[in-house]
Order: C-alpha cells, then structure tokens, then sequence
C-alpha cells in the first residue's frame, strides 16, 4: 500500500476527533461557560487529553474554533432572513433564533461578551454578520415598519441587552429573555395601534433579587 493511501485513514481520524472535540466543547461551554477546560472537553469527548492538546495548543485556540463555527451559523440565519418575503417577519425571525441559541450557550455569551475571546469570531462577525443585519434593518426601513433611525448596529445592540436579560432570567426563568425581546421589539416600530402581548409572565420582586444576587456571586434572599 502506498504512503499516501496509509496516510488517508490518519488525515480522516484527525477531522473526526477535531468534530468530536468541537461537538464536545460546544456541550460542555455551553453548559458551564468557559470556565471549562480543555480536560474536561476531553473527558466529555472520550478523548485522551494529549489528542485535544495534540489539536489546539491551549483553551482559547479552541474557542476560537468553536466561535468561528457559532457566527458563521449565525451569518446563515440572517441570510435566510434577508430573503424574507416580509421584512419584518425576516427581522423578528433573525432575533429571536440568534437570541434562542445565545440564551440556551452560556458560553457563546461569554465569548460574545468579553474582551479578548474569540477575536476570529469578531473579525468574521464584523465583515460578514454585521452587513447582513444592516440589511435587515434596511429592507425594514424601507418598507415602513422600522423607526427610520434605527441602524444596523442598534440592531447588534439589542441583541446583547437580551442576553443580559438571558443571564437575569437564568435556572428561574430560562425564556425571560423572549419578554425583554418584545419590549424592544415594540419599541423598533414606527407606530403600533396597542402594545403588543408579552410572552412568560414576568419575574417577581424576589425573583429579581435572587437572580441579581446569584448574578454577582451573593446568597440569595431567605
């Protein structure tokens, strides 16, 4: 057998570990944020942990990775929802999907929102996501259902307020955020004859406080 037919399996091994550790860190940052290691996206994967090493030389070339793989899955959605026949629904559509997987990743949020992760990500989130959604807020312009100074990067801004109400909301409330999103949602539109009904019922006083109180690391209220 030739060196190059010994070494196809080798190359085909290598890109199916490569997906069982991205499949795997995607299981395990989402759930425990990126504070996780690169041992414990290893166990999960039933990996040895020299293989994941091996692969990524540390934790944040793997984020890097993983995040690439999560904007690009996010610059798909709002290309299908570019092509909406109505812009308004291909808006909300984007949203609330990009708030869902947000909301549902905690360490998706964590890559979003802190300095210095993922800049692969942002690099690609800036040339490919960004003109994507400034689209969507043009064709919505035009069409006369958005505020007509309301811009792209308003758009970018209210999705990262809605994954602060994901965080609020948390184990208490998982779908608090859908509420937050339609306040702002409301709040885009020209004119509406009434307001638009809230999804979830929202947090009560004591909800609020154990969830802010959990949030900067403080025992909740007795």
């Amino acid at each position: 057998m030739s060196t190059t037919e010994d070494a196809r399996p080798l190359r085909r091994d290598a890109e199916r570990n490569r997906r069982r550790m991205l499949e795997a860190a995607a299981e395990v940052f989402a759930a425990r944020g990126l504070s996780a290691t690169l041992d414990d996206v290893a166990h999960h994967a039933g990996l040895g942990v020299g293989t994941v090493y091996r692969r990524f030389a540390d934790k944040d070339a793997l984020i890097e990775a993983l995040f690439e793989d999560r904007i690009r899955a996010l610059v798909a959605l709002a290309e299908t929802a570019c092509r909406a026949a109505d812009p308004w629904e291909g808006l909300v559509t984007y949203l609330e999907a990009a708030s869902s997987r947000m909301a549902a990743d905690r360490g998706l949020r964590e890559a979003v929102t802190t300095p210095g992760r993922g800049q692969v990500g942002v690099t690609l989130a800036r040339a490919e996501l960004g003109p994507r959604v400034d689209e969507l807020a043009r064709r919505c312009r035009e069409a006369g259902v958005l505020r007509p100074d309301v811009a792209g990067t308003d758009i970018a801004t209210l999705v990262h307020a809605v994954q602060a109400a994901a965080q609020i909301g948390g184990a208490i409330s998982p779908e608090h955020w859908r509420r937050t999103l339609g306040i702002l949602l409301d709040g885009l539109t020209p004119a509406r004859p009434a307001p638009t009904p809230l999804p979830g019922a929202a947090l009560s006083e004591g909800e609020f406080h154990e969830a802010m109180s959990a949030r900067q690391g403080r025992p909740g209220r007795a």
